[in-house]
């Protein structure tokens, strides 16, 4: 697995990381925790050295699973935790819950530090650090050894510009992905003040890897799509499957067309088996072709620019 800078703060984060909301988490209709355990050891056997995850993500579980299975290879990897919500799902961004989330999570992942705390996709009012308290916090917990790094999860190029004026964040989590490049255009400003960029939802929620069609259901938590936007999300898919080459699967090309951008550190695409994670690292090995690129950035210019898809 390559390595790539975390923007200036010295971390070298692999390109691919773990996204951990998944791990054993009956919301998504999974609760094998021996699963689980196993996808976090082989993905440490494979490479991968970043693991992203959230007081939230399984009620607590996804943290204390990470916490197991990183035992004992804690120096060796960057884990990324957020604030902003409890175990129980309870919203609270207050400056003053920031500790105690963190100790929380501190205790399930069995370290005494993370190495980014990330704001859990707050209101945009809290991303302006000129009136928000909550970075002066973040800042004394990184004095204290805490934290190494901070920053915000978010989703709009207007989010990140936000941040990167009004505050000192070093690490942005932020949704890109084929049918999703909004933010794309702030990047440069990102890179010019120091920060890594972690690609959230690189795979649309394993639509990118073409595990589903327009006539489609649900019953987890993406049944919130309509039938109109499944249908509209299966014609766009095979739009994108028309532009990827012969011999790369749906799933490569997507996660490669993340990384194709000089200014992402890493990407974390979820998996709910030993088996997805794997070929999820698998598509390290190898680049997509700028013209395949470009051709990407076109699709969504023509489709979905001024008609994005709704999340």
């Amino acid at each position: 697995m390559n390595l790539r800078p975390f923007g200036t703060t010295g971390m070298q984060v692999s390109e691919i990381g773990l996204g951990a909301w998944q791990l054993a988490n009956p919301d998504w209709g999974i609760d094998d925790q021996n699963e689980a355990l196993r996808i976090v050891q082989q993905s440490l056997a494979a490479g991968c050295n970043f693991f992203d995850t959230a007081p939230g993500y399984g009620r607590g579980r996804s943290e204390d699973l990470l916490g197991r299975g990183l035992e004992g290879a804690r120096k060796d990897v960057i884990i990324c935790t957020k604030f902003g919500y409890t175990p129980e799902g309870v919203e609270n961004f207050s400056t003053d819950n920031i500790r105690p989330i963190l100790e929380g999570s501190l205790r399930r992942l069995r370290t005494d530090y993370v190495d980014i705390l990330l704001l859990h996709n707050p209101a945009r009012e809290l991303m302006d650090g000129r009136t928000a308290t909550q970075y002066q916090e973040l800042e004394q917990l990184k004095k204290e050894g805490k934290i190494r790094e901070y920053g915000v999860s978010l989703d709009w190029k207007v989010e990140l510009e936000t941040v990167m004026q009004t505050t000192d964040s070093k690490a942005i989590e932020l949704m890109y992905n084929v049918f999703y490049q909004e933010p794309r255009d702030a990047f440069s400003m990102a890179q010019e003040r120091g920060a890594g960029l972690i690609v959230k939802v690189p795979l649309d929620s394993g639509w990118l890897a073409g595990r589903y069609r327009g006539t489609s259901t649900f019953s987890d938590v993406r049944d919130r799509w309509s039938p109109e936007v499944i249908a509209r999300r299966g014609a766009l898919l095979e739009q994108f499957a028309a532009l990827v080459p012969e011999g790369t699967s749906l799933a490569h090309a997507a996660l490669q067309y993340t990384l194709a951008h000089p200014a992402i550190s890493t990407v974390i695409p979820g998996a709910k088996t030993v088996a997805q994670a794997l070929d999820n690292f698998a598509a390290a090995d190898n680049q997509l072709p700028d013209d395949v690129v470009r051709a990407i950035d076109g699709m969504w210019e023509r489709e979905l620019k001024d008609n994005p898809l709704p999340w």
